[in-house]
């Protein structure tokens, strides 16, 4: 089952979300490995991968993914 990103980013909640899992210690290396490897080799990998290979929550997984896959669509565009 994949997740619909689009319904998170739509619910009043997502910036609650991204606030908290901003605030977690680990966010910055998980987010800087899920961009510099894990997406490298596997490009298409859904939140849920990501949180069972990192061993974090969904939530955090899910976060990563939205903000690493804008950054690069945003520098794509440039």
């Amino acid at each position: 089952m994949s997740i619909d990103l689009d319904a998170y980013l739509n619910n009043p909640l997502w910036s609650i979300l991204v606030e908290t899992v901003h605030a977690m210690v680990m966010y910055p290396h998980h987010k800087a490995y899920t961009a510099e490897k894990i997406l490298i080799e596997q490009p298409d990998i859904t939140a849920r991968e990501l949180a069972a290979k990192l061993g974090i929550p969904l939530g955090e997984a899910l976060v990563i993914l939205y903000e690493v896959r804008e950054e690069r669509r945003r520098g794509e565009g440039q």
